[in-house]
């Protein structure tokens, strides 16, 4: 029996945010940033966890709080963040979630680990188009040339890379789980779902 890498996270944090209008790492929804919540579920399944940053943000105050990862490759978008932690931690195995996705909850991220196997990517299906879900997925050390070489040809889109690994798919336990937030209208929706969500008893 093959042994797993240690698996390691990395909460993804160095978005322009420019359909929001405001750093959606710093968005608060239960009295804390969002970044911060994220970690929190991030961390507790996983030996060392990071944020991914772009270089002008790794002074920030909310980011500046965790361990970071610097990118390394300009105007990638999220695969940079990935490669760079591969790169400084290329033995690792890597959960790697977005920090926009405010119904995150800790079974999703339990059912994800609990399915990793032999496969290069462990990934849920989307609940809205049956594709991968590339921002909350394991990505193992066996990736890292073909992230690498992705990134060389100018293919930079995570979902993109996943698809083209061919790997299973997982149905989401949380359909609405991986949902994200991109603008002020979905933002405030969001935060009023969850107050609705946190006071039931």
């Amino acid at each position: 029996m093959s042994t797993l890498a240690p698996l390691y996270g990395l909460v993804l944090a160095g978005g322009a945010s420019r359909r929001m209008g405001r750093d959606k790492a710093t968005l608060e929804y239960r009295g804390r940033p969002q970044l911060s919540w994220v970690f929190g579920i991030v961390a507790r399944h996983c030996e060392r966890t990071f944020v991914s940053v772009r270089p002008d943000q790794a002074s920030e105050p909310v980011r500046a709080a965790f361990p970071q990862i610097v990118d390394q490759i300009r105007d990638a978008g999220p695969i940079a963040g990935i490669a760079a932690a591969q790169a400084e931690h290329p033995e690792a195995a890597w959960l790697v979630v977005a920090c926009d996705l405010p119904f995150l909850a800790e079974e999703t991220l339990a059912h994800l680990v609990a399915h990793r196997g032999t496969q290069p990517v462990t990934a849920f299906r989307s609940t809205h188009d049956g594709l991968p879900e590339p921002l909350c997925a394991i990505y193992e050390p066996v990736t890292r040339e073909a992230i690498l070489d992705s990134i060389a040809r100018g293919r930079h889109c995570p979902r993109k890379f996943v698809i083209v690994s061919g790997v299973p798919l997982l149905d989401q336990p949380d359909p609405a789980a991986l949902d994200n937030v991109n603008t002020p209208e979905e933002f405030t929706a969001a935060a009023s779902r969850l107050v609705v969500e946190g006071s039931r008893p």
